[in-house]
């Protein structure tokens, strides 16, 4: 490696280390204070407070590092440039884009590592993390599951979900079992999907079996109906696994599974594109910060450099979200939904260094 090429990296990387933990450091103390008096209120003590953030921690990590490594790209290529180190480089012949290299690599390097986190260790920490936080501080029965069917127990009734899809609000393949008090059966409910809407669930494509005696029921189909069940998606989410909570792989074997046995899986497919597409945003952040850091016109104003990186780190989360909302409305494909704010981004960073001086 060029000697001027480990000078940035050792440079960005200092950097790198001092506003992660600063940014860390920040999230943690928001998020303590936040939830430190239901710890509190519960009588639980500081170690297990300190056990779930722990927990939370390579998740804040996961999520704040592609934010780091922005404003490390923008303070480290901006004090160079303000110190007449770029200028000194351009002199001797090294045009800019020379530069870009590194920080090309340190993108794809930082993207693998953030893949790796996001794959091999959130999963695991996400689900302890939560594990406390509804046992012991919520006070809720947590019943993990990693297979779609679900069963719930109701005012005498039995419910049974094929799969439920906890962003989309909506369940698949629904069946209500209703007893009289010798639990006996007298109703059967069976509803292709359901939607939680206006606090009540809007059930379609329904057929309702009604026992008139022990031999004699009625058959009703219905495209759709209202119906009041004994559950709400906050009572769901607390059995459901969440795309969080699984790796890639896992969430690829689940969505096979739950296509092959006939259920829409279009949200889960966002959820794994977006576990993808998001580690990429490393070299996106990577390819911005350098544009904005080149720029003559914030040689002198390093903190207005390091205001616009915040402000498209905050536009990026913006339409990264939007996107992601699109593809589980199912108005976007799932892979154009979660690699939408990358595409976008990075044309809109390749312009920019286009036109650097």
């Amino acid at each position: 490696m060029p000697i001027i090429y480990r000078y940035i990296t050792v440079e960005i990387l200092r950097t790198f280390a001092v506003v992660l933990a600063v940014v860390v450091g920040i999230y943690l103390t928001v998020d303590f204070f936040e939830k430190i008096d239901d710890f509190l209120n519960v009588g639980l003590s500081f170690s297990r407070a300190a056990i779930f953030f722990l927990h939370k921690l390579p998740f804040i990590i996961a999520q704040v590092m592609p934010v780091g490594i922005l404003i490390s790209v923008i303070m480290s290529l901006g004090l160079m440039n303000k110190r007449n180190e770029l200028t000194a480089l351009k002199s001797s012949g090294m045009s800019p884009i020379y530069l870009l290299k590194p920080l090309i690599g340190l993108g794809l390097v930082s993207g693998l590592l953030l893949f790796c986190l996001s794959e091999a260790i959130v999963p695991m920490t996400v689900g302890k993390a939560n594990e406390v936080w509804l046992q012991e501080v919520r006070k809720k029965t947590v019943t993990r599951t990693r297979e779609k069917n679900i069963w719930l127990k109701g005012n005498r009734r039995i419910n049974h979900i094929a799969v439920y899809h906890p962003e989309g609000r909506a369940l698949f393949g629904l069946t209500v079992y209703e007893f009289d008090d010798s639990f006996r059966i007298i109703r059967r409910l069976d509803a292709k999907k359901a939607l939680f809407e206006n606090n009540r669930w809007l059930l379609k494509d329904v057929m309702l079996q009604r026992w008139t005696t022990d031999e004699n029921f009625e058959v009703s189909w219905h495209d759709q109906m209202e119906q009041t069940l004994d559950f709400s998606p906050d009572d769901l989410s607390y059995t459901v696994k969440r795309s969080e909570e699984m790796g890639y792989l896992e969430l690829r074997e689940y969505i096979k599974k739950v296509e092959t046995e006939g259920y829409d899986a279009a949200i889960y497919r966002v959820d794994l594109h977006a576990k993808a597409a998001f580690p990429v945003v490393c070299l996106v952040v990577c390819l911005i910060g350098s544009g904005l850091a080149l720029k003559r016109g914030f040689k002198e104003h390093l903190s207005a450099a390091v205001i616009c990186g915040i402000a498209t780190a905050f536009l990026y989360w913006v339409l990264h979200s939007f996107s992601l909302s699109l593809g589980y409305a199912q108005m976007l494909p799932p892979l154009a939904a979660a690699w939408l704010a990358n595409f976008v981004f990075l044309c809109a960073a390749v312009i920019n260094l286009l036109h650097i001086d």
